[in-house]
């Protein structure tokens, strides 16, 4: 028995040395390759290598944006095939600088990642691909298939090509939400609001089953607004008349009957796409034009990311040349320190006083894309653009696909304002909700009883009926925050508030509108709104300067190691989630989630619901 209970002692002792040993290994592994990860961070050659003759591949991935939202490795991990968004400014630096560089022979547009984009950004990108060829080198698109927004981006090549068994999808544009009125009923929840504005629409979907008659209206004229810039374009990069888009649409299964039910030679004949191709036969024809790269058995070729970090990498980068500062103004307007893809209204203040402070920032650009949010948080940025303004400091709004409501409200600070041809802006009005569930909880046979000191003791409690006291503060404070609203868009636009208040009223406008109205000086993207600010400074070199808040460098490192992981994992097929996961995930979330993030000291939010749909 001894024997045994010895040979026992033995195993589990050999075991857990071993166990001991795995460990210690492991952690010395990990160490070692965290190591050399650092190294190759802080000290590695950055720079990928360029082929003397190459194409250039622009793949944008998930959502073009301004800015990038900070994810966490976790949410990044989630993201199907590569990452979630794409910043706009990166595709328009490198087609521009592409365009001037020998080395790249021809840009190859591979959008089949590019999942959505404000009309607005894809008009810029637009106009940089025109930019591109008129230096004389061509554009090749080429998909499986094109959906409408991709197909925008491929109607600017020299050469569409699409899959033998592809197709072109175009729907037109529109608005559709869900409204919860019946299904808040038969929850017996009570959803009090107050608004000033007849079109402001941001709490329609609580308080009603269907479309209001004013919301309709502004939005069908936004729409074809939208529409006819979108028909007007790719009509006349493809030659065609718009009107034969529309009757694409409109008659698909007449059109589609006559083909054989063949998407791709239904295409063809509309002259959507100039030809159909396999992905070997358009591999020959770029092998063609820039030659062929014998290790990988395919042409020359580099991304737009890495050919990026390659050109900024050789660029001087001289700090003292006088700048032009732009600050992006990306999400919904919240209070306090916010990250990117978020306005907070302390940082981004933050970060308008740093440019005001630094002597070689000579104007600022301010890029905003937003739907609004808190009041309080919109005025708070304002004040503080007002004041870079009183500093001397030329201060210029370029506004991307949204810029509405409280997005408007921070522009009126500006000394001019810039349009794209399809921003929505406008949307002057507030709003305010507070829901109440006692006939929920009387349903079940829960009341609530008490007692306070004063009249507004249950003030906000969401398990009694709205006060009425409250309810009539409520609305007193509505009508001053319009009124408010009101005069700063008319200190800013140089307008009587009574002009302001014919073309608020809480209504969308687009571009073109708003330029009409005076709610905009000028239809433009942000090359021609940094131009301006440069010239309002008296500046004829300078250079242009995203400005971030400052990291640290442990930051630094974390954000890089960050980046070189995701892309480890992402490359090694390690994706969290399937795509019909995260396809899901994007169909359940909807704009009222946003609605729930919002706070305001007073409770006033001046918000844009359905700007986020265009």
């Amino acid at each position: 028995m001894k024997r045994m209970f010895r040979w026992l002692g033995r195993c589990i002792s050999a075991g857990w040395a071993l166990l001991s040993f795995c460990r210690t290994a492991a952690l010395n592994l990990l160490f070692l390759a965290l190591a050399a990860l650092f190294l190759v961070v802080v000290f590695g050659d950055r720079s990928p290598r360029i082929p003397d003759k190459a194409v250039l591949v622009l793949s944008p991935s998930g959502t073009i944006v301004d800015q990038k939202t900070e994810l966490s490795w976790g949410r990044a991990l989630i993201e199907e095939e590569g990452p979630s968004e794409t910043q706009l400014q990166d595709l328009i630096d490198a087609v521009d600088h592409a365009s001037g560089d020998l080395r790249i022979q021809a840009l190859f547009l591979d959008l089949r990642r590019l999942q959505n984009a404000g009309l607005s950004k894809l008009q810029e990108l637009g106009a940089a691909l025109r930019r591109f060829r008129e230096s004389g080198k061509p554009i090749i698109a080429w998909g499986d298939s094109f959906n409408q927004r991709r197909y925008y981006l491929a109607a600017h090549a020299d050469r569409i090509y699409i899959h033998p068994m592809g197709g072109v999808l175009l729907t037109g544009l529109g608005i559709y939400q869900n409204y919860f009125r019946d299904a808040l009923d038969w929850l017996r929840l009570q959803f009090h609001v107050f608004r000033a504005g007849r079109y402001k629409s941001a709490m329609e979907p609580v308080l009603r089953n269907d479309m209001s008659e004013f919301d309709r209206e502004a939005n069908t004229a936004v729409l074809k607004v939208l529409w006819s810039a979108y028909t007007a374009d790719v009509a006349g990069l493809r030659g065609v008349a718009p009107e034969s888009l529309d009757d694409y649409i409109n008659h698909l299964p007449v059109h589609l009957a006559a083909s054989g039910g063949d998407m791709g030679a239904l295409a063809l004949a509309f002259r959507l796409v100039d030809g159909l191709r396999t992905r070997d036969e358009l591999r020959a024809e770029l092998i063609q034009l820039a030659g062929e790269d014998p290790r990988e058995k395919t042409f020359n070729q580099v991304g737009f990311l890495d050919y990026l970090k390659s050109v900024r990498a050789s660029s001087p980068n001289d700090t003292n040349t006088e700048t032009v500062g732009v600050i992006m103004a990306q999400g919904i307007l919240l209070e306090g320190t916010q990250p990117a893809g978020r306005i907070g209204g302390d940082s981004l203040s933050a970060l308008i006083r740093q440019a005001r402070s630094d002597r070689r920032i000579r104007a600022l650009v301010v890029r905003i894309d937003s739907p609004g949010g808190s009041a309080f948080a919109s005025d708070q940025i304002r004040r503080e653009l007002e004041i870079a303004r009183a500093s001397g400091l030329p201060v210029v709004v370029s506004m991307s696909s949204v810029a509405a409501s409280g997005g408007y409200w921070v522009a009126t600070a500006a000394d001019e304002i810039w349009s794209a041809p399809t921003s929505i802006t406008g949307s002057i009005g507030i709003f305010s909700a507070f829901p109440t569930w006692e006939k929920s909880l009387e349903s079940i046979g829960i009341r609530n009883d008490g007692v306070g000191t004063t009249l507004l003791a249950d003030a906000f409690n969401p398990n009694r009926p709205m006060n009425p006291l409250v309810a009539r503060s409520l609305e007193l404070l509505m009508e001053q925050g319009y009124r408010v609203f009101i005069d700063r868009v008319a200190a800013g636009r140089n307008m009587t508030p009574g002009a302001v208040e014919k073309i608020a009223d809480g209504r969308v406008w687009a571009g073109p509108q708003a330029a009409e109205i005076g709610l905009v000086d000028k239809l433009g993207y942000t090359r021609e709104a940094i131009a301006s600010a440069a010239q309002r400074a008296g500046l004829e070199r300078y250079r242009v300067e995203i400005l971030e808040p400052p990291l640290t460098r442990r930051e630094r490192l974390f954000r890089q190691v960050g980046d070189w992981v995701i892309g480890i994992l992402r490359s090694s097929g390690l994706s969290l989630l399937s795509a019909d996961l995260t396809w899901l995930q994007r169909q359940v979330s909807t704009p009222l989630a946003d609605l729930m993030a919002l706070k305001d000291p007073s409770g006033l939010f001046a918000y844009c619901l359905t700007c986020s749909d265009l």
